[in-house]
């Protein structure tokens, strides 16, 4: 960027020092992000502006700066944190070098005051480019996961609360929601954080029942709502436009009611009657299968389905189900996790091969 060059100050070599190591940071950071956008979720929009502000980046790196490094005397070289070591997750790959691209905008847009009279408010409007381009990112992990997940699993009271769903998540399981209607608001708040942080080791997504400030509190992907709780419009103004929002709907009007106020997913059920909704009457098969013709948003069928009843569910036209019971007082929920998955992916690969087929044929 030649126009740099007019603005220029007088130069510590320290402070080139530091110029040139964050923006290598920055660009490194920025390079790992671009390449998932571009080759993990083909976004060639967010890939460009990744690429644009890279090169943006490359115009302040100067030869000037560039000259100031001095390797073998860092001794940042040496210095390491065993978190840095492992990532199982691409959420968490695309999370950390985030946070390392936000942090070498902020030293840059420090120490490039000193440097350049336009450098700290370059790098400071980058920062924000980059928050933006964090959240939509977040937003479109939360629906491609959404949309990829075909089992839910809710949870319920119990003594081995983490240690089923940690279970079922080493299953295969790539969506939770939080259900506990008995404990008061502090315990809720440690259940939530600690369920959170597992679902973000295993890549999940983590949703909270019934409970927009708690979701807000522990950082979840959504909430989900009852018929009952708060209007959807009102909790997206709470939750912001890129976090999940369910709604539990028990008939037609109440299905085409929260599709049409904006929900991203819903339930359809009781399917069966289930002690998890005392006093409800099962919605049926039926309700299942108008859902499978009419909902035009991801839908689970919910609502006493187990082993011995989901091919019956996946027979009505449900593709994804939300599981209570049937995981949480599992003997082996992960073993049980994987049984559903395995029905579910069967279903799936069978539905493919009839949309290939000839119509005579099916």
């Amino acid at each position: 960027m030649s126009a740099q060059n007019s603005g220029s100050r007088w130069h510590d070599p320290a402070v080139s020092r530091i110029l040139d190591a964050n923006l290598d940071r920055a660009r490194e950071g920025l390079r790992i992000i671009e390449d998932w956008c571009r080759f993990g979720i083909n976004n060639v929009q967010m890939a460009g502006e990744c690429k644009q502000m890279r090169q943006e980046l490359a115009n302040w790196h100067t030869q000037e700066i560039r000259t100031a490094r001095d390797t073998p005397g860092d001794l940042g070289t040496e210095l390491t944190h065993p978190q840095e070591e492992h990532r199982s997750s691409i959420h968490q790959v695309l999370q950390a070098n985030l946070c390392r691209v936000e942090e070498a905008l902020r030293v840059l847009e420090e120490y490039g005051k000193l440097h350049h009279s336009d450098m700290g408010t370059a790098f400071k409007q980058m920062r924000y480019r980059v928050y933006t381009l964090e959240t939509n990112l977040l937003a479109f992990r939360r629906h491609r996961l959404l949309n990829q997940s075909h089992l839910y699993l809710v949870t319920s009271t119990s003594e081995e609360l983490f240690f089923n769903v940690e279970a079922a998540l080493q299953g295969g399981l790539t969506l939770v929601q939080y259900r506990e209607k008995n404990a008061d608001d502090l315990a809720k708040l440690s259940h939530a954080q600690k369920l959170r942080q597992m679902c973000y080791h295993y890549g999940a997504l983590f949703i909270m029942n019934d409970r927009v400030d708690l979701a807000l509190a522990v950082d979840a992907d959504g909430v989900h709502l009852g018929q009952q709780d708060l209007p959807i419009a009102l909790a997206r103004q709470l939750l912001g436009p890129h976090r999940l929002i369910g709604r539990s709907t028990t008939n037609p009007d109440e299905m085409q009611r929260a599709i049409a106020e904006g929900a991203d997913y819903i339930g359809v059920g009781p399917v069966y009657e289930t002690p998890t909704k005392v006093g409800k009457a099962a919605a049926g098969l039926e309700y299942v299968q108008y859902a499978a013709k009419n909902a035009s948003i991801p839908w689970f069928a919910i609502g006493g389905i187990d082993p011995n009843n989901i091919n019956e569910v996946l027979g009505a036209g449900a593709q994804r189900v939300a599981i209570v019971r049937a995981i949480m007082e599992a003997e082996q929920p992960t073993l049980v996790t994987q049984y559903f998955l395995s029905q579910l992916t069967r279903e799936q690969t069978r539905r493919r091969i009839e949309a290939r087929l000839p119509q005579s044929y099916v």
